[in-house]
């Protein structure tokens, strides 16, 4: 699973405002144990038959269960069933059914036995059912933000331009709702499906498609094929009309079902995928163990994508068009994290809901790896920083263990402590114990616990085997317990003995033993000290050195999950920039510069030094911290910003560019921006059309429906929200409904761009736009599972929803015969009820 927050734009501002109005919690809820599931019976093999009420939106299904007891005789089967009509319930003897007494409720399926059965006797139960999505009362997570499991989306097609669907979503628990199992991670099945579905629709589950046969009335099955046991939560079903492109690896099928509206484009997207198999195959020394890979994505999905087994779901946010593809695949980070989930989450799956750290950060982790392989150290190390950055964002995540036994919904652990930390935490343990033993010791955990299940502690043990390096300390602090270092340090140099020591200080309560690297710079050269921090609050640390150091870089390598207080001034940055190798400690030393830039000549020759950088990111955070309009920053970097702004091989470098020359407003850089608005990449038509915007307003309303916002980045959306509102660009107005959404929450971080929000929002409310209405109202429903406990922000949200739903009783007044108004009040109604 990877959870994507409703827009990268808004991970600060909801969290912020979780902070700003936190209260104690006065629940009186005392803390609990959440255990294992007890295995009384293992499930073998699930046969199902299924077709699809597209009026009523359910599902009329058959189901053969083969089980046996776990260890203990037993004489009867429990099975999670949720919000079903139970119609039949027999046991099978080779197809010869026998009626069995059941008892259903409260969403679980008690079937009495027709006798005692002992360990690995084997049994089938058969049961013909009905699933009814919309009836289930479960609720979602801030990852998976709906809980029915199956979806109908626009089943009778009255919704225009909506495709008709059908994919289900089954982590956590949530596949028992269209099929009777035991709906926990410690079970795992084989698996066989027969969808009957119109004829129209192609169809996709787990495993292989043995067999397709015609039925009458224009309808046709297609029989899946699971051959190897894997979790009832990975099941999968997908029904639709799409596009297939086909792809392979060595011998596998590797398919990407995309809108066909897409098709052109789904090399570009997914086409990495093979490549990325080779690669994990190779670097965990265990090959790519199922029959098939295919990718599809879903309309409305409830989350980012799910790692179902041999058939990986993601959100229609993975689809993109050339125009976002040239500036960069903003989804291949999810395709990688989906795909590594086959080792980790699907062939070894965690055992518990409180073990998600098996699964999840992995898969965070294996975004690293990818980007490291493909693009370099570099790269990797922004997608490590970006990492660690939303797990600091969040402050209750300090207070959370990575293992955690105490949670209060299994949906809570799909956090930023499951994802964020834990991936951080791997790349520790990489450089802790070196790639060879850290990959050998994967290899050992995935070869005895494949198609099984896994925890913390068998990492562990997997780890020590092959290291022989105990690793209690590191898995008690970092595993088991919660938080992170907070450093502080000071240094006193010694003339007489010629050295200098080093007090490396921590500053938060429990305390934490960790390596450490150190750079050390004399005469503007680093030496690199490896030191090893004990658990105490002040740990020194001396060095020869012939004269009083220039500069201390703590954590030079990057490598520590830390919070660390530097008091460096805009020299050392300088010095730190031009002499350190690695990205993070090149990227802090230009993040500082742009914050200073208007103030000190020598942080401005930071960026200036860091326009050349090999890495892109650096490029453009040189260039966000530039002021061109002030003569001594033009005079240092103008000749190479015109230069970056042309020629820079990155589309996204070129956009910053242009946004830096904009502050000259100059007219002689006219013939630039209008060449921008021509490229194929939508960020550099986005920073073109800002920059007239600047210089010449009178023509942006005409340039401004040249550029495809459907599915833009949350930057762009930014950058162009103020032009979109100032000018009334009506085709844009569904584009920025997600934003404007939440004005009153972006006002905390940014007050300019929450008044253009605002503006926005008033603007929507005020129109008959159903669309846009429909995108506000659907990205504030899906936004009740992000903001947890916080009832001032739910507050705040039904708030926004009674204002708007005011304002579209205005527009419906003054326009009371509008085709489109009242599904648009009908949608803000359904968003305040919600939270009810």
């Amino acid at each position: 699973m990877k959870k994507i927050l409703i827009s990268a734009l808004l991970l600060g501002v909801i969290f912020s405002s979780q902070t700003a109005f936190a209260q104690t919690d006065t629940s009186g809820r005392t803390e609990i144990y959440r255990a294992t599931h007890t295995k009384t019976t293992e499930l073998k093999h699930t046969k199902l038959k299924v077709n699809f009420d597209y009026q009523k939106e359910q599902m009329n299904g058959e189901a053969w269960i083969s089980a046996s007891p776990h260890f203990y005789p037993s004489d009867s089967l429990v099975l999670d069933a949720k919000a079903m009509l139970i119609h039949e319930v027999a046991l099978d003897k080779n197809g010869s059914k026998s009626p069995l007494k059941y008892d259903y409720k409260n969403d679980m399926l008690k079937i009495n036995l027709d006798k005692t059965y002992s360990r690995n006797q084997d049994y089938t139960v058969y049961i013909k059912y009905t699933a009814r999505p919309n009836e289930v009362k479960q609720v979602g997570s801030a990852a998976i933000t709906d809980a029915k499991g199956l979806y109908f989306i626009n089943p009778q097609g009255k919704e225009s331009g909506k495709p008709t669907q059908i994919w289900t979503q089954g982590e956590t628990e949530s596949n028992s709702v269209w099929f009777p199992t035991i709906d926990k991670p410690n079970q795992k099945t084989t698996q066989e499906i027969y969808m009957t579905v119109p004829d129209k629709y192609l169809t996709l589950s787990n495993g292989v498609l043995k067999d397709s046969k015609k039925e009458g009335n224009n309808l046709r099955t297609d029989h899946w094929v699971m051959d190897k046991k894997h979790a009832p939560y990975l099941f999968f079903m997908g029904v639709g009309e799409y596009a297939v492109v086909k792809d392979k690896w060595r011998n596998i099928p590797v398919d990407y079902y995309v809108e066909k509206e897409y098709e052109p484009y789904a090399k570009q997207i997914f086409g990495n995928t093979p490549e990325m198999i080779e690669f994990f195959s190779k670097r965990l020394n265990y090959d790519y163990p199922w029959p098939k890979y295919s990718q599809i994505t879903g309309v409305d999905y409830v989350s980012g994508a799910m790692e179902n087994t041999t058939s990986t779901l993601h959100s229609t946010m993975a689809q993109q068009k050339p125009g976002d593809l040239i500036d960069e695949n903003r989804w291949e980070d999810v395709i990688s994290h989906e795909l590594f989930h086959h080792w980790f989450g699907d062939l070894v799956t965690a055992e518990s809901w409180s073990n998600i750290t098996v699964n999840e950060s992995f898969a965070n982790y294996s975004e690293y790896l990818w980007n490291e392989y493909k693009y370099g150290k570099d790269f990797a190390d922004y997608t490590l920083m970006k990492t660690r950055e939303g797990y600091f964002r969040d402050p209750s995540n300090v207070s959370k263990d990575l293992v955690r036994f105490n949670y209060h919904s299994r949906e809570d652990v799909f956090d930023g402590v499951s994802y964020n930390k834990g991936g951080s935490i791997l790349h520790m343990l990489r450089n802790y114990l070196g790639d060879d033993a850290f990959f050998a010791g994967l290899t050992d955990y995935l070869k005895t616990n494949e198609y099984g299940t896994g925890e913390a502690q068998q990492l562990r043990l997997s780890l020590e085997k092959i290291s022989g390096k105990d690793l209690n300390w590191f898995f008690n602090q970092w595993y088991y317990g919660n938080g992170n270092p907070k450093l502080s340090y000071t240094s006193t140099f010694d003339p007489v003995k010629k050295m200098v020591t080093v007090s490396i200080i921590q500053n938060q309560g429990q305390y934490f033993q960790f390596p450490l690297a150190i750079d050390v710079y004399e005469n503007g050269k680093p030496t690199r000290q490896n030191v090893w921090v004990a658990a105490k609050s002040k740990n020194d640390f001396s060095f020869s050195i012939t004269k009083s150091p220039d500069l201390l870089n703590i954590d030079a390598d990057g490598v520590l999950l830390s919070e660390i207080t530097d008091n460096k001034t805009p020299e050392q940055y300088f010095m730190q920039y031009t002499n350190s190798k690695e990205f993070l400690s090149r990227y802090k030393a230009v993040e500082n510069a742009a914050d200073n830039a208007s103030k000190n000549a020598v942080s401005v020759k930071t960026l200036v030094a860091a326009l050349k950088d090999s890495n892109f990111r650096i490029r453009i955070k040189a260039l966000s911290g530039l002021d061109l309009s002030k003569p001594d920053q033009q005079k240092a970097a103008l000749a190479e910003v015109e230069k970056m702004a042309v020629n820079d091989p990155k589309t996204l470098v070129q956009s910053a560019a242009i946004t830096a020359l904009a502050k000259t407003k100059d007219k002689k850089y006219l013939p630039v921006f209008d060449k921008g608005m021509s490229a194929v990449s939508n960020a550099v038509k986005g920073a073109s059309l800002g920059a007239i915007a600047v210089i010449d307003p009178s023509r942006v309303s005409a340039l401004a429906n040249q550029i495809d916002l459907d599915g833009a980045s949350d930057d762009l959306i930014a950058q162009l929200l103020p032009i979109i509102v100032k000018n009334k660009i009506e085709k844009q107005m569904p584009a920025i409904a997600q934003t404007a959404a939440f004005y009153p929450f972006i006002k905390f971080q940014n007050p300019e761009l929450g008044a253009s929000a605002e503006e926005a929002f008033n603007w929507i409310m005020g129109s008959d736009n159903l669309k846009a209405t429909e995108n506000l109202t659907k990205v504030l429903t899906q936004v009740k599972s992000q903001i947890g406990q916080n009832p001032q922000a739910k507050m705040m949200i039904v708030q926004i929803l009674k204002e708007g739903l005011a304002k579209k009783m205005q527009v419906l007044k003054a326009n009371p015969s509008s085709p489109t108004i009242n599904a648009q009040i009908d949608a803000i109604n359904k968003a305040i009820e919600a939270y009810k």
